[in-house]
């Protein structure tokens, strides 16, 4: 369950550009591609959205169900092959990805090892 004042946002096919690629420009966002069927999304859910909560704004963190509307081209975009899939963007590209629920100490981990936007703030 995200709070209001967590950076977490929803977006869809028609969002994608202006909510992940706008935002980008100013602080990492790492998408979430996920599925209400697939049990490891729903696990790492929460997970993702605990980290994003710990930077305090300085990364958001945007969910995209894939089999709402017309999202699952966004996958395809991305050649997401499985869910759930994150992908770290900055600056309009995509600079990291991984697969599968993971713990909050390796989401850290990926976060500062592909950021440049939160090196470039410390």
């Amino acid at each position: 369950m995200s709070h209001s004042h967590l950076p977490v946002y929803n977006a869809s096919l028609e969002t994608f550009d202006e909510v992940v690629i706008g935002d980008s420009h100013r602080r990492p966002v790492l998408v979430d591609l996920w599925a209400d069927w697939c049990p490891p999304c729903l696990v790492i859910a929460p997970v993702l959205e605990k980290v994003v909560g710990d930077y305090g704004g300085r990364v958001a963190l945007v969910k995209i169900e894939v089999d709402a509307g017309e999202n699952m081209k966004i996958a395809g975009r991305y050649r997401v092959r499985g869910f759930p899939t994150i992908l770290l963007i900055e600056a309009g590209e995509e600079v990291g990805r991984f697969s599968s629920a993971r713990p909050a100490h390796f989401i850290r981990e990926f976060i500062e090892q592909h950021s440049r936007l939160l090196a470039q703030s410390d």
